[in-house]
């Protein structure tokens, strides 16, 4: 059966997958990533993982995989296949398609940021299929997004397009990873309310998963943590909507978990921001965790399919 890799690499954990060519899953498997070996083992734990994912898919199908797509958090040159720059996991300037290109015997490697891709699976198999234009956004560690245009996501000119997360909204305010202050991804991330909420709480332990249960019984201390966030991040979406002008907003990543008691306040809020802007929906992720695992195998068969156009 023909079929590719999918490899999805987070800072803690590693999704990977076989997929047939025409969307089948066939197998899946997870495998933590080594981070505290540090980033050159971290390489190499994702080159074996995808040595033992070729092996097994031979032995099961008869055939090798075609192809191979990984996703990776940080800034990613996808034309070089390059994970340029990823605090999580360490790396900086990795030719990541090319060592894994010359481990697997030379099958095409096709490298891809894990929000981006995770949005490429939401808007062809999840919440934005048929929307044509949409922004999905994780609301995880940090906040990133990926601009969804008939069937294919914006890369942008230097891999960087659907940053959200480091759009000024509170100018001069918390101090962000990135260097800047005030940034979405300082106010509104789940990490940014966790620790909002384990200040406010005095419980140090305090996730944004507790504040969430918190506002859910009624704690007015949490309340005003959550309201901070949303406020924040309605800002943000409305920046968005005006300059890129979506016709759906796709909320996922570990902060959506809260279901409604994030979308009902955002939506409220985001309607009463917007003036002359077309409201889009506003809707849940769909495919969860799974997104950039999927995302990373539509990378690879879309990698594959060019090259048959050529």
């Amino acid at each position: 059966m023909r079929h590719v890799i999918a490899l999805d690499v987070g800072g803690t954990a590693m999704k990977a997958a076989l997929i047939a060519l025409d969307g089948t899953l066939l197998y899946e498997e997870r495998r933590a990533t080594g981070r505290e070996r540090g980033p050159e083992a971290v390489v190499e734990a994702v080159i074996g993982l995808a040595e033992d994912l070729s092996a097994r898919g031979r032995s099961r199908f008869g055939t090798a995989a075609e192809a191979v797509g990984v996703a990776v958090p940080g800034i990613v040159d996808a034309r070089r296949g390059v994970a340029v720059h990823s605090a999580n996991l360490g790396w900086c300037d990795v030719p990541l398609g090319e060592s894994l290109s010359r481990r697997l015997g030379g099958t095409p490697v096709a490298v891809g940021h894990d929000v981006r891709a995770g949005g490429l699976a939401e808007g062809r198999l999840g919440a934005g299929r048929g929307s044509g234009r949409f922004l999905f956004v994780s609301l995880g560690t940090g906040i990133a997004g990926a601009l969804g245009i008939d069937g294919g996501v914006e890369a942008g000119a230097r891999g960087c397009a659907g940053e959200i997360g480091h759009v000024v909204v509170r100018p001069g305010g918390p101090a962000c990873g990135c260097g800047g202050r005030g940034c979405l991804e300082a106010l509104a991330s789940a990490a940014a309310v966790g620790r909002a909420w384990a200040a406010a709480s005095g419980d140090p332990s305090a996730d944004a998963a507790d504040c969430a249960r918190a506002v859910d019984a009624g704690d007015e201390a949490a309340s005003a943590v959550w309201r901070t966030a949303v406020d924040a991040l309605a800002d943000g979406l409305v920046t968005a909507v005006t300059v890129l002008d979506p016709g759906t907003l796709i909320i996922g990543g570990g902060l959506a978990e809260a279901g409604d008691t994030l979308l009902v306040p955002l939506r409220a809020a985001v309607a009463e921001r917007v003036t002359f802007q077309k409201l889009p929906a506003i809707v849940p992720a769909a495919l969860g965790d799974a997104a950039g695992c999927q995302g990373a195998g539509l990378l690879a068969r879309d990698l594959l399919a060019t090259a048959a156009a050529v």
